[in-house]
């Protein structure tokens, strides 16, 4: 409730000030619940884009590179290839995939029976290693693959050239189409949050005009309305951020994963960008709505 309503609300009896406060707080109620569903849609948009980086980095470390021994190479001797591979600048993590490993892995794609017409097993011992995102493109794969195959132990190296051409022609498209999605998202959220504070305001244009008549400065016109426009924009923001603090809880716990993509500095600003999106959009909405209401003459408030 503004602060210059309470002189009107005072003159009035007790069930015409009960029926205000009503009308105001269901007024206010229903711009509050509008502002924090178009920035639930912000901050999903913001954790998209803030975070894109490291979704992109997600899918890249996690493309393994597989790294086949020559089938006399014993487990001993690809397991000390695997300790030199993995103190090389470019490896994030690598593991050794014994011959029984290899073959389970074998047997549960292609079935059970497919590995009893051998008389020993036919899968060689393996390390498979999983690249920093920066190294995961073509250009350095084929340098990843030469210097991996250097060693006599190695007799191929699977970098799954096309998987990788692919993630990142996709990764591309999934950018170009974030980029859009969240400008959408921006010029909706200033129209509807706009729309919603124009129409909270110009209920009280009778109000605006009273004031006009009494010698009330334009400053002073504007103050509680700002005020209240500010406490608009924090307490949705704050709603917006609560809602997606609970839908990342529940995703957290379906898909572990999103804890190590989602860092804490990056959510931090998500959490900037929705409160000065919130706040901002609300108090320029004000501001401009209150100034139009100031210029309005007496006929034109019935309109």
């Amino acid at each position: 409730m503004l602060i210059f309503e309470l002189p009107i609300i005072t003159r009035m009896n007790a069930k015409e000030r009960k029926m205000m406060r009503r009308r105001l707080a269901n007024a206010y109620a229903s711009s509050i619940i509008s502002i924090t569903l178009v920035l639930l849609l912000v901050s999903l948009a913001s954790v998209l884009i803030v975070n894109a980086r490291n979704i992109s980095n997600y899918f890249k470390e996690n493309l393994q590179v597989s790294v086949l021994m020559h089938e006399n190479v014993s487990e001993k001797k690809a397991d000390v290839f695997r300790q030199d591979v993995e103190a090389l600048d470019f490896v994030k993590t690598a593991r050794l995939v014994s011959r029984e490993e290899g073959a389970a892995e074998l047997k549960a794609m292609l079935g059970e029976d497919f590995l009893d017409v051998f008389e020993s097993s036919p899968v060689p011992v393996s390390v498979d290693i999983t690249l920093y995102a920066d190294y995961v493109n073509p250009d350095s794969l084929e340098m990843v693959r030469t210097i991996l195959s250097r060693s006599n132990l190695v007799d191929e190296v699977e970098c799954r050239q096309s998987l990788v051409d692919i993630l990142s022609t996709n990764l591309t498209r999934i950018s170009i189409f974030l980029g859009i999605f969240i400008l959408l998202m921006l010029f909706i959220s200033f129209v509807l949050i706009n729309n919603t504070v124009r129409l909270n305001v110009f209920s009280r244009r009778f109000t605006v005009h009273t004031m006009k008549l009494v010698g009330a400065t334009r400053r002073f016109i504007r103050k509680p309305f700002m005020l209240a426009g500010l406490v608009q924009g924090l307490v949705s923001s704050l709603l917006a951020l609560a809602v997606m603090y609970v839908l990342f809880l529940v995703l957290s716990r379906s898909f572990p994963q999103i804890a190590s993509v989602f860092t804490t500095e990056s959510m931090l600003s998500v959490l900037f960008i929705v409160i000065g999106t919130g706040v901002f959009i609300c108090l320029v909405s004000t501001a401009f709505v209150v100034n139009k209401l100031i210029s309005l003459d007496k006929d034109d408030l019935y309109y």
